[in-house]
């Protein structure tokens, strides 16, 4: 894999909207501007703005803030700051044991000054993995994670592992820290007990302890079915 020289990269704020954009079109299909607002705590215009200059330089395509898409560039810096982003919780895992419920936000203070030779070799020193700490695919290893479903779509019974937090649910560091307190984390053996689908929530049994959560946050939370 060729580097991505750290002369070639856009600025700090250009690599959050490409690391957030390329997720959404990951896993959702589109790139939607009024969750990008919502995301960052920002106003709708300011999204706009920000889209216009990203248009601009190249990093997206797109009709205003409706069909938005990375180009080729903004793709390859997006991949960039994710395996940056994603190397650092692993560094900050193993080597300063860092709680993975602590690593995504400090990891984001880290991430964008991270130079191409220490990338390289945070990578061999790491062993290449394939996903961070919360389960999530590097860029390239999407297949890694393909076959976890959500908890959302598990029957009740269905004992599973836990094996990823989605990146959405690791912007929020009190839905972060709830979940890791009820042992809610990668490698934790869970089944789901009861679906109530007219308020929206299920319950999962972790540890002989059942926890409820709402399908907002579940649909978050990815198994892999335990035979």
């Amino acid at each position: 894999m060729s580097h991505y020289k750290a002369s070639d990269r856009p600025t700090h704020t250009i690599e959050d909207y490409l690391m957030t954009m390329h997720v959404m079109d990951r896993d959702y299909g589109e790139i939607i501007a009024a969750r990008l607002a919502e995301m960052f705590g920002v106003t709708p215009a300011t999204v706009a703005m920000t889209l216009k200059r990203m248009e601009r330089d190249n990093w997206i395509t797109g009709k205003g803030r409706k069909d938005i898409h990375l180009t080729e560039t903004g793709r390859t810096a997006a991949h960039s700051v994710i395996r940056r982003h994603m190397l650092t919780e692993w560094l900050l895992v193993k080597l300063l044991k860092t709680p993975i419920s602590k690593t995504h936000d400090e990891a984001h203070g880290i991430e964008h000054v991270i130079s191409p030779e220490l990338e390289g070799r945070l990578r061999d020193v790491l062993e290449d993995p394939k996903v961070c700490p919360h389960g999530n695919p590097f860029p390239g290893y999407e297949y890694v994670t393909s076959g976890w479903p959500p908890l959302t779509e598990i029957p009740v019974g269905q004992p599973v592992v836990i094996r990823r937090i989605h990146e959405f649910a690791e912007d929020n560091q009190e839905l972060l820290n709830y979940l890791f307190e009820n042992d809610i984390i990668p490698g934790a053996k869970t089944e789901i007990v009861e679906i109530l689908p007219f308020n929206q929530t299920l319950s999962i049994r972790i540890n002989q302890k059942v926890i409820t959560l709402g399908f907002s946050t579940a649909r978050f939370i990815y198994a892999e079915i335990s035979m």
